[in-house]
C-alpha cells in the first residue's frame, strides 16, 4: 500500500487569495482532500484513478510497485516463483514519469490512464520482442504494436511487460522454452492452464492490473477460470487479429483477462474497433471466404458495437435474466458441481429465471469436429513472420528455418514437424475433406443448434418457451492439473470457437474444500455480438456474490 502526499491549500495560497480580494473567512477555505492510498492487490481501474486524483499515489509509483511485485513473486529464484512474466518494458517507468509531469494539465485523460497492462507474448509490442514462448523467436522485434495493443495505449494504458505462455499457443500446460512452466497463483504445485497461462497467473497474483489473452480453443477461458478471473472470448470478428501471432486464424481471437467485470468492460472498449489491415480477419459474415469489412460504418452496422460496454454494468443485471443451464456440460467432479449449484441458487434468488436446456446433437458438436490449428499453423505463422522485414532483427521467416533452429521445447518437435507436412494451399483430397468439414460444415451445424437452444425452439422452429439471454455451464469440468500436466478442462470451451459466438468466464465461487482453496469458473455463451448481455449478467452476479478471492501467497509487499 502506498500513501504519499496530502493535498491541501497552503497558508501562502490563502494569503494570495486574500490579497486579491478573496474572502479569508473559513467558508471560503477549500476542503482538504485526503489522499486515498493505493493497494496493489486486487486494484481496479476505479481504485487507481481515485488514488491518483487525490494524491494517494503517482503513476511512477504504481508502475514501479508492480515491477517490484514481479521481482518479488515471479522472479525471485525460489521454488514458488510464478514464472508468469517473460519481459518488463524498459520504457514503462519513463512513460509513467511523463504522465506524472503532465498530470496537472491533463489529469486522467483516458479510460485506462496509467493502467499497467500485461499482454500475452504473442501480441506484437514495438518496445519488446514477441516470442510466442519460443527461443527461436526471442529476438523478434515487430516494427509496430498489434492493433489491440495500440488501442490500449491510446486509452492511456502502460504496457508493463509481456506474459509467458504455452509455446506457440499449443496447449494447456503453460510451458515455454523462453521461461519454463507457469505456476498456478493459488497453488504453486499446480499448473495455470493455457495457453494464456502467464496472463492468467500474473493478473490473479496482482502483478499487473489487467492483461490480454488469445483464444483458439479455450486459451483465454481456461487460465481465467484457474486464476479466478473474468475472461472474454469475443465474437470472432469483433477484435482485430492484426499483430497477434496466429495459431489458426480461422478461429483465433484476442480478448481481455481481468479481476473484475468492469475492468474487462473498459478493456473491451479499447480493444474493439474496425481495422483496415488485411490481417484483421474482420469479415462481413461467418463464412471462411466472406469478404473483409471495408469501413468503420460497415463494422458498426454489422457488429452493433456500443459506445461503451460500461453502459451495461448493472448491479441488478440478474433480475429478469433468462438463463439456459446446459446440464449435459456438467461433468462428474463433485467439487466443481457443488460450487456451480451454489452459483445457480444465488442467481435464481436474485431474480433470474434458470431452466435446463438441451443443445441438439451436442455429442456431435463436441466429438465430430476439431480445431484447425494443425492445418493452418504453418501457413498462418509464415504469413505473420513475413509481415515485417527482418533487416533489423534478422528473425526467422520460413517454417523450415523454425524447424532447423531447434529453438523450441523438444517434445514439440514432432508436432511442429507434423504441422509442417500440411500445405494449406495444396491439401490432399483427404485433408481437403477434413478442412471443408471444419470450416464450411461446422459453423452452420453448430450455430443452428446453439441458436435453437438460445431461442428455445425445437428443430422445426416451434417455441418451447421464452428465449434465453445466455447459456451457462462450467468453464471446466474438472480442476487444475499438477505442474507440467494439463488441467481437467473438458470440451465445453469448444462451443464458442466452433460457433464464433462470444463467451465469458467468471468465478462462480471458491472451492473451499481444497487446500489451498481454488476458484471455480462458470462460462456464459451468448448470441453473436451479445457481449453487452454477457457483461450485464456477469456484473450482476459479481456484485451480488463477490465470488473472487485473491491468492494468499502474493500479499502486499
Amino acid at each position: 500500500m502506498i500513501k504519499t502526499r496530502l493535498f491541501a491549500v497552503s497558508a501562502l495560497s490563502l494569503a494570495v487569495l486574500a490579497g486579491c480580494g478573496g474572502s479569508s473567512s473559513s467558508d471560503s477555505i477549500p476542503p482538504v482532500v485526503e489522499p486515498v492510498p493505493f493497494s496493489f492487490v486486487e486494484a481496479t481501474v476505479s481504485s487507481l484513478h481515485t488514488s491518483l486524483e487525490t494524491g494517494g499515489v503517482t503513476c511512477e509509483e504504481v508502475v514501479q510497485g508492480y515491477i517490484d511485485r514481479i521481482h518479488a513473486y515471479d522472479d525471485d529464484g525460489t521454488a514458488t516463483e510464478l514464472r508468469s512474466v517473460v519481459n518488463i518494458n524498459p520504457d514503462a517507468l519513463f512513460e509513467a514519469r511523463e504522465k506524472d509531469l503532465n498530470f496537472e494539465v491533463t489529469g486522467i485523460d483516458g479510460p485506462l490512464y496509467c493502467v499497467p497492462v500485461l499482454p500475452k507474448d504473442n501480441f506484437n509490442t514495438k518496445q519488446m520482442p514477441t516470442t510466442g514462448g519460443a527461443i527461436a523467436f526471442q529476438y523478434n522485434r515487430p516494427l509496430e504494436d498489434a492493433y489491440t495493443v495500440r488501442r490500449l495505449r491510446e486509452a492511456g494504458a502502460i504496457i508493463i511487460g509481456k506474459a509467458n505462455m504455452d509455446e506457440f499457443a499449443f496447449g494447456y500446460t503453460g510451458a515455454s522454452s523462453v521461461r519454463g512452466l507457469v505456476k498456478n497463483a493459488y497453488d504453486q504445485s499446480k499448473g495455470a492452464g493455457g495457453s494464456s497461462s502467464g496472463t492468467g497467473s500474473a493478473i490473479a497474483a496482482s502483478l499487473a492490473m489487467m492483461g490480454t489473452g488469445s483464444d483458439t480453443g479455450g486459451s483465454i477461458r481456461v487460465p481465467s477460470s484457474l486464476g479466478g478471473l473474468v475472461g472474454i472470448r469475443p465474437s470472432l470478428k469483433l477484435v482485430s487479429q492484426d499483430g497477434i501471432m496466429p495459431l489458426a486464424s480461422w478461429q483465433d481471437t484476442g480478448g481481455p483477462m481481468c479481476r473484475t467485470v468492469e475492468d474487462c468492460a473498459l478493456m473491451m472498449d479499447a480493444m474493439v474497433g474496425f481495422d483496415e489491415s488485411p490481417h484483421a480477419n474482420q469479415r462481413i459474415s461467418f463464412e471462411i471466404d466472406a469478404p473483409l469489412m471495408t469501413s468503420e460504418e460497415e463494422y458498426k452496422s454489422i457488429t452493433g458495437v456500443p459506445d461503451t460496454y460500461t453502459d451495461y454494468l448493472d448491479a441488478n443485471g440478474l433480475n429478469g435474466a433468462r438463463i439456459g443451464v446446459v446440464r449435459d456440460l456438467f461433468g462428474e467432479n463433485e467439487t466443481v458441481n457443488a460450487v456451480m449449484e451454489e452459483a445457480l441458487a444465488a442467481m435464481e434468488a436474485a431474480g433470474a429465471t434458470l431452466e435446463d436446456v438441451t443443445v441438439d446433437d451436442l455429442g456431435a458438436i463436441l466429438g465430430d469436429y476439431s480445431s484447425m490449428s494443425s492445418y493452418e499453423f504453418q501457413h498462418d505463422l509464415v504469413a505473420y513472420l513475413n509481415s515485417w522485414v527482418n533487416v533489423m532483427d534478422g528473425h526467422i521467416q520460413t517454417y523450415q528455418g523454425l524447424l532447423d533452429s531447434g529453438g523450441y521445447l523438444p517434445n514439440y518437435q514432432g508436432s511442429l514437424e507434423y504441422r509442417g507436412t500440411i500445405d494449406l494451399n495444396n491439401l490432399t483430397p483427404e485433408q481437403q475433406a477434413v478442412y471443408t468439414k471444419n470450416t464450411v460444415e461446422r459453423p452452420v451445424f453448430v450455430r443452428e443448434r446453439l441458436m435453437r437452444a438460445l431461442d428455445n425452439v425445437d428443430a422445426a422452429g416451434n417455441s418451447l418457451g421464452q428465449p434465453y439471454d445466455v447459456l451457462l455451464y462450467p468453464t471446466m469440468t474438472g480442476l487444475a492439473g499438477d505442474l507440467g500436466g494439463s488441467p481437467s478442462a473438458g470440451s465445453n470451451n469448444r462451443l464458442s470457437p466452433f460457433s464464433q459466438f462470444p463467451a465469458l468466464t467468471l468465478p462462480a465461487g471458491m472451492a473451499t474444500n481444497l487446500d489451498p482453496a481454488q476458484p471455480i469458473g462458470m462460462e456464459m455463451l451468448g448470441r453473436e455480438y451479445a457481449e453487452p448481455t454477457l457483461i450485464k449478467i456477469a456484473y450482476g452476479y459479481q456484485e451480488l456474490v463477490h465470488p473472487r478471492q485473491p491468492p494468499t501467497s502474493t500479499p502486499e509487499l
